[in-house]
């Protein structure tokens, strides 16, 4: 079976490379010192320093282990924009809700990538997959959670 692909841009790749070669050398490091002190503190059957560091360490471990998985796993996903004009990945997209007449802005991204409250949604949400593929001036209907809303697409501008 074919392991799962996640789409992120080069920036994304370069910070989760960097974050993984401080959790290898500065993290781990730091970690370990944390063991060595509380194995000092002598029985580690009632030790909660010792407890809190294998947590600690556990989580670091855990934490490598899914960043190596994302990096091993990832699909750069700069220039995919299918034609000028046209909403793909990496897009900036201003949009009207025709029901409210307020107007957003949202920047189509890899999953890795979302974040909502900065206007970043993934290209796999109901409103990323909604304005794939859109032209400037379209109006478009998406199902969302929160219900059935109504675009007009105002600009679309690919990096």
């Amino acid at each position: 079976m074919a392991a799962e692909k996640f789409k992120m841009s080069q920036e994304r790749y370069d910070k989760l490379k960097e974050e993984l070669h401080y959790m290898e050398t500065v993290r781990q490091k730091e970690v370990a010192e944390q063991l060595k002190e509380a194995r000092s503190f002598g029985d580690l059957s009632e030790n909660s320093e010792y407890d809190e560091a294998k947590i600690e360490q556990g989580k670091l471990y855990s934490k490598i282990e899914e960043i190596k998985n994302l990096l091993e796993n990832a699909e750069i996903v700069e220039g995919t924009v299918v034609q000028k004009g046209v909403v793909g990945l990496g897009s900036r997209v201003v949009v009207r809700d025709l029901e409210d007449k307020s107007e957003t802005e949202f920047q189509l991204v890899g999953s890795q990538e979302a974040n909502p409250m900065e206007g970043r949604l993934s290209e796999e949400s109901p409103i990323g997959r909604g304005l794939l593929g859109h032209k400037k001036n379209e109006t478009i209907t998406i199902e969302a959670p929160g219900g059935v809303v109504k675009f007009k697409i105002l600009s679309v501008e690919s990096d």
